[in-house]
């Protein structure tokens, strides 16, 4: 095998900290999976303060640590400005340079990497992680461990995981078509303005959960409760239920069945206002349901349960649920509320109809979406088993590709 060198990471590059004296108005974020984005494009507005001088200033080709901890990146991000000008970040990132005959792609990796965040993990003090904020010091930083490899190896990495990554952008592009595409159907059958409008209350049962107080927190009849924590969008995050007293009677009230349609209140944040998934009996019964969830059934003989979650989609991507929330700063609906908005709702079979397309086309998005999921664990796993040393990109690479081309 290779000959392979570990260095610190200040070895192989330099910390740059220049502040915005030249006052550049183009504010970065490091975002996981998307690297250093325009802020304005990200969040859709400025985040930054009013004045930039304080800002670390950033070159193209400089790399950028961002020390926010995510499900997706637990240990942060490393991330390289690939755009044409100078621009600036917040001084809550550390900003470096690699230095002169570093192989840049490599490196980018490489900082990535199990390897180095396992190096960066071993030196962190206890406490060392605080409200999603890793309290990383420059020296503990730097003095995270690089794997290595010969250059002739480096590139044959970087190439193979670009080749990687270019499958990955293309099904995260198929992925989105198929999503613009469902919702654009969506709102074509569901919201068909040829058919006449009844109120939601005609269509579905409208219910409101059980409040979480200290009293129900142990008793004889805990049961399995869903929160607004538990419906995403579309599906239903079923890793952490949490349980709850509620009595016999309370079980049968507030007992979710096949079918029923659980719609998030919204208090935690606009964007979950209104997000709804559909119950499929995922969980032996009973199951309950609390109060920042409601709970749409549909109306035997008037409504299908299939229709009634896709008209929920299209209530909360259209932004009708929105639109029909109270609140200021914190946006909520009701079941009073959204139980008057209008619906527009075919004969029975046509209903069935417009669900089997439109599940469908659910059905393969979702796939798209697991495709590119596993495409990105294996993604991870490679990476890492090439930077450990655990698997190595044979010479005869070199000369496949010499043939290919």
């Amino acid at each position: 095998m290779s000959e392979w060198v570990v260095k610190r990471l200040d070895e192989v590059a330099d910390r740059v900290a220049v502040k915005n004296a030249a006052g550049y108005q183009r504010v970065l974020t490091v975002a996981a999976g998307q690297g250093l984005v325009d802020q304005e494009t990200y969040f859709n507005k400025r985040v930054a303060s009013a004045n930039l001088s304080g800002y670390w200033v950033v070159q193209p080709g400089d790399f950028v640590y961002n020390k926010s901890t995510s499900l997706d990146a637990p240990w942060g991000v490393v991330a390289r400005w690939d755009g044409d000008e100078p621009a600036v970040v917040t001084t809550l990132y550390i900003v470096f340079r690699p230095r002169p005959g570093i192989e840049a792609d490599y490196l980018l990796r490489a900082c990535n990497g199990a390897f180095f965040f396992d190096s960066l993990r071993g030196t962190l003090r206890e406490g060392a992680r605080a409200h999603g904020l890793l309290n990383v010091r420059l020296g503990e930083f730097f003095g995270a461990k690089v794997a290595l490899p010969p250059v002739a190896d480096q590139r044959r990495i970087v190439d193979v995981m670009t080749a990687v990554d270019a499958q990955i952008d293309a099904l995260e592009e198929e992925a989105e078509r198929l999503h613009v595409v469902t919702r654009l159907r969506r709102a074509g059958l569901v919201n068909d303005d040829t058919v006449d409008e009844v109120r939601a209350e005609e269509a579905f049962d409208f219910s409101a959960g059980v409040r979480r107080t200290p009293d129900r927190a142990s008793g004889p009849h805990m049961t399995p409760y869903l929160r607004s924590a538990n419906v995403g969008y579309g599906i239903l995050n079923l890793s952490d239920v949490l349980l709850m007293n509620y009595e016999p009677h309370e079980r049968e009230k507030f007992g979710l069945r096949y079918g029923d349609v659980l719609v998030s209140e919204g208090s935690a944040s606009a964007k979950a206002v209104g997000m709804p998934a559909m119950w499929r009996n995922d969980l032996p019964p009973p199951v309950c349901f609390q109060m920042t969830l409601l709970r749409l059934r549909a109306i035997g003989g008037v409504c299908v349960p299939d229709f009634a979650f896709q008209w929920c989609m299209w209530a909360y991507e259209s932004g009708r649920f929105l639109d029909v929330a109270g609140g200021t700063s914190i946006k909520h609906i009701s079941a009073k509320r959204s139980s008057k908005m209008p619906v527009r709702l075919p004969p029975v079979e046509r209903q069935r109809e417009v669900a089997e397309e439109l599940n469908a086309l659910d059905a393969e998005l979702d796939s798209a979406r697991a495709e590119l999921g596993h495409l990105r664990t294996f993604r991870s796993r490679f990476l890492s088993s090439l930077l450990n040393r655990e698997f190595e990109i044979p010479e005869s690479y070199d000369e496949m590709l010499e043939t290919a081309s």
